[in-house]
């Protein structure tokens, strides 16, 4: 019964762990897209956090490293609290 109890844990902390790096992780297509999208910024590291959480809400990011954002409207249209544009 012991060995059952462990094994069921141990499969179930797995599992859950793959599925939180999974969910942290973002997708490949954000990824790749926010890294070309934010290759030319000045912060990478808050441009790409910013992309990504855009992106994997919008499921678009627009070509280029800036502009072009009527290719997306959702990432757009994105603000923040202050009202200013969300999304790099």
């Amino acid at each position: 019964m012991k060995l059952c109890f462990a094994t069921l844990l141990v499969v179930t902390l797995v599992l859950t762990s793959s599925f939180i790096q999974t969910t942290v992780a973002g997708s490949d297509f954000c990824d790749s897209k926010c890294k070309i999208r934010c290759s030319k910024a000045g912060r990478q590291d808050r441009c790409l956090k910013y992309c990504g959480i855009c992106c994997n809400e919008c499921q678009c990011v627009p070509s280029g490293t800036y502009g072009n954002k009527d290719e997306c409207p959702c990432y757009r249209d994105k603000k923040n609290s202050k009202g200013k544009p969300k999304c790099p």
